[in-house]
């Protein structure tokens, strides 16, 4: 039993570990008297698409708006299908929504990512029940949940063939590579959170993309500030979603330490996979020729409620990321197209996800200290 209690994540203590260096950007920021799209989001998003091996970044309000404008972007709008997920945040179905675009829900595969199988089968036209679909699918959004890459040399392959473009939801997966390539260049357009409790977070909300095409990263800036090419002139009808100077400094401070904090996740994901071994949970499945950078930790049980009570008695906290899929939750129940055969593992998986304590402040004797739990517990349910 932990005498503490251990939370499953910690974002005040990623900001204490390089407050001083924080609060040095802040005051650097509050100083200059400019605080809107100014010299600390241009250098963010320079410095953010050099780690990534992207040409350009475009920095936003948050990741939800990230992925409404890359979509944008790319031309989707009213009319238009884009194949997602179910088995994700709701933003990801919300985004197609908000730019009047239909999602189509495709199932997931063992490793949580989309099933290319079932988004062949949609791309030739098939849905759930034997329907058809009519709208023309401009583009594919897959998720690269929990900070794992999806099979992204299928999924590339399928949308060349039919000649759609991809918008990859890298919200979860800053830094993750897939065949030695980090992921978000594969796709024509990749949208990023900067949630607090993201791989790379802000202290508050923020959004950035990145692209290799210059022209459409101009367009991206164009939409992000109300369509204007030169100020107070729209040419497109588009939104007010800025990234701010605070945050965009505060977020270099913390870009310099990402890969660090990226392999503290990985040694963290390692530790639990040796003390984990052998107990009735499935552990998180590495796909071959991926680098995840476990946003989360997920283990799956058919006893996940017992067991979230019996760690939370013990002082160890956990997440359930998600507990329903999108498609069976109220605001969009029966009323989005699902992949043919609908989605069996997406629905199953709903019932069995727990996320273990897991950010890169977390000490090896609170992990041990988890794995002791688990070890105690999960034998007994």
């Amino acid at each position: 039993m932990t005498n503490t209690v251990i939370p499953q994540t910690d974002p005040k203590a990623a900001y204490l570990e390089q407050r001083s260096a924080i609060d040095q950007a802040i005051t650097r920021v509050l100083e200059s008297g400019w605080y809107i799209l100014g010299r600390e989001v241009s250098a963010f998003e320079q410095e953010f698409a050099a780690f990534n091996g992207a040409a350009h970044g475009i920095g936003v309000a948050n990741g939800t708006d990230a992925l409404v404008l890359g979509l944008r972007a790319l031309g989707v709008g009213p009319g238009d299908a884009v194949v997602t997920v179910s088995h994700t945040a709701v933003a990801t179905v919300a985004a197609v929504e908000l730019t009047g675009a239909l999602p189509v829900l495709v199932d997931v595969d063992a490793c949580h990512g989309m099933d290319p199988d079932q988004l062949e089968e949609v791309l030739n036209g098939r849905l759930a029940g034997g329907a058809r679909l009519s709208s023309p699918v401009k583009a594919i959004v897959p998720v690269h949940l929990y900070g794992h890459p999806v099979a992204l040399d299928r999924i590339m392959d399928i949308a060349a063939r039919f000649g759609v473009p991809v918008l990859e939801d890298c919200s979860q997966a800053h830094g993750a590579t897939f065949d030695g390539r980090i992921v978000g260049t594969f796709g024509a357009i990749a949208a990023f959170s900067l949630y607090p409790t993201k791989n790379l977070g802000a202290l508050g909300d923020g959004g950035v993309l990145v692209t290799n095409d210059a022209a459409l990263a101009e367009r991206l800036r164009h939409l992000r500030e109300y369509g204007w090419k030169e100020r107070y002139i729209s040419h497109d009808a588009g939104h007010n979603s800025r990234l701010d100077e605070l945050q965009a400094a505060i977020l270099r401070v913390k870009l310099e330490r990402l890969g660090a904090h990226n392999a503290r996740r990985q040694a963290i994901a390692e530790a639990y996979d040796r003390g984990l071994d052998g107990l009735p949970l499935d552990l998180p499945r590495r796909r071959p020729n991926t680098v995840p950078v476990f946003h989360q930790y997920v283990v799956t049980t058919p006893n996940r409620d017992a067991l979230r009570t019996a760690l939370q008695a013990r002082g160890v906290m956990t997440n359930i990321h998600y507990p329903a899929p999108v498609h069976l939750q109220p605001a969009y129940r029966d009323r989005l197209p699902l992949g043919p055969g609908g989605l069996p593992q997406t629905e199953r998986m709903a019932g069995l996800v727990l996320s273990l304590p897991m950010y890169p402040q977390l000490g090896d004797e609170a992990v041990a200290s988890v794995v002791a739990a688990l070890r105690d517990v999960a034998p007994t349910l």
